[in-house]
């Protein structure tokens, strides 16, 4: 079954992120790069880090003309910061999957329609 993982920043992440030292960021970052390595297998698309919420570009179609604006659809504190897509015989192994995440600490898990 596929999935999509959508990893969620938070504001309390990113001053967590803003405090590290270059070493700690260097460190966080290969925990990441481990755990990518580590399902590699399971990774069948490998996404993308999305740029901050601020870059965002908004198309509301909920009513009569389409309205663009420049910024996320919501003013929110936690915002999805990039992606992948992964297949696994189901959600408990996307789970098992998920919880050793090392880097943000919100994952929204969702099928993919097929």
């Amino acid at each position: 079954m596929k999935y999509v993982l959508m990893f969620v920043d938070t504001e309390e992440f990113a001053k967590e992120l803003e405090a590290m030292t270059p070493a700690e960021l260097e460190r966080s970052y290969q925990r990441v790069n481990q755990w990518l390595t580590d399902h590699a297998a399971k990774i069948t698309n490998r996404g993308a880090k999305l740029q901050g919420a601020e870059t965002a570009t908004t198309v509301r179609l909920d009513g009569g003309e389409p309205v663009t604006t420049d910024g996320p659809y919501i003013e929110g504190k936690e915002v999805v910061s990039g992606f992948l897509e992964i297949e696994v015989a189901d959600l408990d192994e996307a789970l098992r999957m998920v919880k050793t995440w090392p880097a943000c600490p919100v994952v929204e898990i969702r099928p993919v329609e097929s």
